[in-house]
């Protein structure tokens, strides 16, 4: 059996109902409390996934929803680790894809072509997962529906890709892209009504 194989078998949740729904409850948290950090528990993907990047795959991919990886996860354990416990289907096509998955850096590259939805079905866009290093460093202010006045979240040197992925959405709303970070065990969500901005 191939390294790739033996990873892609293992990792998934232990107690699959019980942990899938912690986790969607971490999601569903994260997206209404833009910037707190929700802990998951439970996913082991291989790296470069993280263990929240993984416990939200677990929960919200599935067969229906094509997944777009960057180039460098293509090919590697990580994308036999989500296709064997998720039944992902993978594209290399951005514009067909329901989630991406990859670095800020990464994602931000291929984001005019990620799908910002429809003005009927605002929803048919593309939910982007960056994998963080950890939440520690330089910081941005969030405003927006969910935060009493603002809030702060630490991005450190990914701190501007993070900016220019949240920024087209003030120009496309109710239109745009929510975005999920996760770095090891942690969950945090910017939706697409989350405005950022340096401090």
């Amino acid at each position: 059996m191939s390294a790739i194989a033996a990873d892609a078998l293992e990792g998934a949740f232990a107690d699959s109902p019980a942990e899938a729904a912690r986790a969607f409850r971490a999601a569903l948290e994260a997206m209404s409390r833009p910037g707190t950090l929700q802990p998951t528990v439970g996913a082991r993907p291989p790296a470069p996934l993280s263990p929240a990047a993984g416990a939200l795959a677990l929960t919200l991919v599935d067969a229906e929803t094509p997944v777009w990886l960057a180039p460098d996860l293509r090919g590697g354990p990580a994308a036999g680790w989500l296709r064997f416990h998720c039944n992902a289907p993978l594209t290399e096509t951005a514009q067909e894809a329901a989630f991406a998955i990859g670095s800020p850096a990464a994602l931000r590259a291929e984001l005019d072509r990620f799908a910002i939805g429809a003005p009927d079905y605002p929803d048919r866009s593309t939910t982007l997962v960056a994998l963080l290093e950890g939440f520690a460093g330089a910081e941005a202010e969030l405003t927006g529906p969910g935060i009493r006045t603002t809030a702060r979240l630490a991005l450190g040197p990914a701190r501007a890709d993070v900016l220019a992925l949240c920024a087209p959405n003030a120009a496309l709303f109710p239109q745009g892209r929510d975005l999920f970070l996760a770095a090891e065990g942690r969950l945090a969500a910017l939706p697409r009504s989350t405005r950022l901005r340096e401090v």
